[in-house]
């Protein structure tokens, strides 16, 4: 059975939105993108923690993507090019949409329909490795209310925004345990968290 393993890029009061660049996300009026590269200096140790996690789930078996993020990402990195393109070009992404349609435009590619915790249900039934999910805000939201998430790997930059979409959305209430964290010489706190156990 497959892991699904969220690996997202957070500020202290848990905004997701927007970290790479200015306009990445401005849904909601959002003024703030880009924050990420502007909160800390870049290193390359969430780099490695992502690929510590997935080897530790015996692989990455796909991407988890809703339509927002498949889609910008589809456009930012084909544009962009370099070796993270060709990456996600040759990996399998699974994508959760009512609104796409076939023949999705991102080679890899298959769609999810239909209810959305069952078919990612009977996707990680039939999967071995981490489906890692990345961005995909609703997405995660529908998963954790279904208790479908195995592991949040989540790069804490040392920021407070008070604005913008947050990982966790109102009114959650999922217990959590730390299982493995870091910080950085630029001030990430990197936080891997599990489902407490009863």
């Amino acid at each position: 059975m497959g892991r699904i393993v969220v690996m997202n890029h957070v500020t202290l009061d848990g905004v997701m939105q927007g970290p790479g660049r200015p306009d990445e996300d401005t849904r909601g009026g959002f003024t703030h993108g880009g924050w990420g590269s502007r909160s800390a200096t870049p290193d390359d140790a969430a780099g490695r923690a992502m690929g510590r996690r997935m080897a530790a789930g015996g692989g990455l078996a796909g991407w988890l993507f809703g339509r927002w993020t498949y889609e910008q990402l589809l456009e930012t990195w084909n544009a962009r090019g370099g070796p993270f393109k060709d990456a996600l070009n040759s990996t399998r992404k699974y994508v959760v949409s009512a609104s796409l349609r076939k023949p999705m435009p991102w080679p890899n590619s298959t769609l999810l329909r239909g209810d959305v915790a069952e078919a990612v249900r009977a996707l990680k039934a039939q999967t071995s490795g981490v489906l890692a999910i990345m961005g995909s805000g609703e997405l995660i939201a529908a998963l954790m209310v279904a208790d479908l998430i195995d592991e949040y790997l989540l790069m804490i930059h040392p920021l407070v925004l008070g604005t913008g979409r947050r990982l966790f959305p109102a009114h959650a209430h999922v217990p959590l345990r730390l299982v493995e964290g870091e910080t950085t010489p630029s001030g990430i706190v990197i936080a891997v968290y599990q489902p407490a156990l009863d």
